[in-house]
């Protein structure tokens, strides 16, 4: 897709030169919305207006909705007042909701001057839903029937209403608002019957979600059940708006990225990499690695407490670095793949006691293999090929049961505080790599330090 669109983006800058408009308009419009709005991020700046101006006015609000906010920035204040009010009356409610939260305010007020008092007032209600919850990403746009329609009527209201509709293939079936059933176009295209009523053939048992639910779980259902979109409900019950399929996606990658940020011990960007100032990664950045520096400090005092044992057998030292680090790995492993399940709904806090079981013989076999592995290792390499005599069977003994007893800490720690942070309300990403880590080395040094003294002096 790259190569593709350097070429169409080197065609273009050519068709500009030569000031050939139609010819770019035909490549233009043979291509998809997600595909021009890439191309344009790949190009001059300003080429982007005269560009963007070429395109029919409803592929252009397509495109407008995939672009990224700076550049939808750029062509909103390069827009007259006409052309502004085109694009806006062809996007669909939660774009136009999007749009302006993401705007700088002197965007808005522009925007909200060019859109119509109805569409003003869906954009107000929409914004006052909590962020990241069902209300605040829904449309309002959905195709409603009444119970008393039959099929006829059904299809003839479709193709009526149905255009400015972000979705028709699931209609719902609602009186004064309440939800009663939903009903799908290949049901009534199918139906032999016209005059038959919908409440007749439609499906009762609606499942919904209500405007405070979080975007996440909304998309999970979605997933789940493989539905197209998702009604959403007020406190009062009341049909509001739909979720559909392709908001599921996008916040999907959303909640996926946020989580692996999370992970690797930084803030959540809300901008790509490369869109990002070096400033903005380092406030990005630095919070956890201020945090995890200080907390790496115990692992200092860790062995400065242990100093008499060093100087006695110095060859520990050695080994310390692949102690913590295999430390480090085990727990990663095991707080990964919780989180992942915790995400997916695969796990309550329930289940910790079943979680601990498993993840205690998952760490005797890896502690049994790495620890023989590690003992061969030692022996041959270490104290006979690299003739280190300060090397004994005693510390390799030592080194290899602080192995064993190392990775079962790490799993269990690994496996336990993701848990324990979700049952307590808090991200459980938040629990991952860096933190996990500089818990488990400091538990390690506990261990190997405690372990060696028993065995060697």
């Amino acid at each position: 897709m790259a190569e593709h669109n350097v070429t169409v983006e080197t065609t273009l800058a050519t068709l500009l030169a030569a000031k050939k408009y139609s010819t770019i308009k035909d490549i233009l419009v043979t291509m998809n919305p997600a595909d021009i709005a890439a191309l344009f991020e790949e190009m001059e700046q300003d080429r982007i207006p005269l560009l963007f101006r070429l395109l029919p006015k409803e592929l252009a609000a397509e495109t407008f909705v995939e672009m990224d906010p700076d550049l939808q920035e750029l062509l909103i204040k390069g827009f007259s007042d006409s052309e502004l009010r085109e694009v806006i009356e062809e996007l669909y409610i939660d774009d136009a909701a999007d749009l302006v939260e993401e705007m700088p305010a002197n965007v808005v007020k522009r925007i909200l001057t060019q859109a119509d008092p109805e569409m003003r007032k869906q954009i107000n209600e929409i914004l006052r839903y909590p962020e990241n919850s069902a209300g605040s990403i829904m449309t309002t746009e959905y195709v409603s029937l009444r119970p008393a329609m039959t099929v006829s009527e059904a299809i003839t209201r479709i193709r009526r209403t149905g255009v400015d509709k972000e979705t028709i293939y699931t209609c719902y079936v609602t009186e004064n608002r309440k939800l009663l059933g939903f009903i799908t176009v290949k049901d009534l295209l199918l139906c032999q019957d016209d005059d038959t009523v919908v409440t007749e053939i439609m499906v009762e048992n609606v499942i919904s979600v209500t405007t405070r639910t979080d975007q996440e779980e909304v998309a999970q259902m979605l997933s789940r059940y493989h539905f197209l979109a998702l009604p959403v409900l007020d406190d009062d019950e009341r049909m509001v708006g739909i979720v559909t399929f392709d908001d599921a996606m996008d916040i999907i990658e959303e909640e996926t990225t946020e989580d692996i940020e999370k992970m690797a011990g930084m803030l959540p960007s809300e901008k790509t990499y490369l869109r990002s100032s070096p400033f903005e990664t380092f406030k990005q950045r630095i919070p956890w690695l201020m945090l995890l520096m200080v907390s790496a400090t115990f692992t200092g005092m860790i062995i400065t407490s242990f100093e008499d044992a060093l100087a006695v057998q110095v060859a520990l030292t050695a080994f310390i670095p692949m102690l913590m680090d295999t430390g480090g790995n085990s727990g990663s492993q095991a707080s990964v793949t919780i989180i992942r399940a915790l995400s997916l709904d695969e796990l309550e806090f329930s289940d910790l006691p079943r979680v601990i079981w498993k993840e205690i013989r998952t760490a005797v076999l890896c502690g049994i293999a790495l620890g023989a592995v590690c003992f061969l290792k030692i022996i041959l390499i270490d104290r006979l090929l690299l003739g280190n005599e300060s090397i004994t069977v005693l510390i390799a003994l030592a080194v290899c049961i602080t192995l064993a007893a190392t990775i079962l800490v790490a799993k269990l720690v690994g496996c336990s505080l993701p848990m324990v942070a979700s049952k307590l309300g808090f991200d459980p990403a938040v629990m991952a790599s860096p933190f996990i880590t500089t818990i488990v080395d400091a538990l390690s040094l506990l261990v190997y330090f405690g372990i060696a003294n028993a065995i060697l002096l």
